[in-house]
């Protein structure tokens, strides 16, 4: 509850805070204000380009933004005894560290899927509500992908990019399984974005999340609820079952933002064809 009020709350409020210190160093300029409206655009520039220019992954720490970020509190500090510029460029830096530091990072309970292990039987609806269980997949390679909703824009950015592989992954027998516990029609709009044959599955109630350890409760940024979606989703993560139903791969991010390059999925199923 508390990070999807945090984010809710962090993503509405930089941009007031930019405003403000943009408005006071245009009334005032000065060094003070130009460093806390520096502060408050580095993080709201990442945001932005992560919804404008979606990409499937991010550097943990993303060192760039801190100097920007941390280049503006200098700036904010250098003009004391004026308190209010450093105390915007401090509300700032503590929003980027509580996102980068606590946000960011993922709370995974114990797994309930074991490389080596076969593949508990799982029970998802497809696009067009008819029930699909894993157990159909005997004799078939599966890469299984757990994004939280067409809400997101790493998860949105990763499908597009294991959309882009689709052709070698089919070559090599794989079947491209993306799972997520978000509406029927929500996976219906995703489905219909892409040309690429891959299966588009809704985790009803997150059951499948649950059963394997990947249940994220109250993962959804607050305020989404009235988009359709619930406020509960999963833990972004890959799996990849061979053959005869044996795991083969995981990915268990603990950082939403760090997710496995498409050539790691090419590279454990072409090993998988010299075993």
């Amino acid at each position: 509850m508390l990070k999807r009020l945090y984010i809710s709350t962090y993503l509405s409020l930089l941009p007031l805070l930019l405003a403000y210190a943009g408005w006071q160093f245009y009334q005032q300029g000065g060094l003070a204000w130009l460093g806390a409206s520096v502060a408050c655009a580095a993080g709201l520039a990442f945001f932005l380009r992560l919804f404008l220019q979606p990409a499937a992954r991010t550097s943990a720490l993303l060192p760039g933004y801190w100097l920007a970020i941390g280049t503006g509190l200098l700036g904010s500090a250098l003009a004391l005894p004026a308190w209010q510029p450093l105390a915007v460029s401090g509300l700032a830096l503590l929003g980027w560290a509580i996102y980068v530091f606590w946000y960011s990072r993922l709370e995974r309970p114990e797994a309930g899927v074991v490389v080596g292990q076969p593949l508990p039987a799982l029970a998802f609806h497809n696009a067009q509500g008819e029930p699909v269980s894993s157990l159909d997949w005997q004799g078939e390679i599966s890469l299984l992908l757990f994004f939280r909703g067409n809400w997101c824009p790493l998860c949105m950015a990763q499908i597009k990019e294991v959309a882009a592989h689709y052709r070698a992954l089919d070559q090599r027998g794989v079947k491209v399984r993306l799972i997520s516990p978000q509406s029927q029609a929500h996976t219906k709009q995703l489905a219909a974005r892409f040309e690429a044959p891959m299966d588009f599955l809704v985790d009803s109630n997150g059951a499948v999340a649950k059963q394997l350890g990947l249940f994220a409760e109250d993962g959804t940024p607050a305020g989404l609820e009235a988009l359709g979606y619930d406020s509960d989703t999963v833990l972004p993560t890959v799996i990849i079952s061979d053959a005869e139903g044996i795991v083969r791969y995981v990915d268990l991010t603990d950082n939403y933002r760090v997710r496995p390059e498409p050539e790691v999925f090419l590279l454990v199923v072409d090993q998988l064809a010299l075993a």
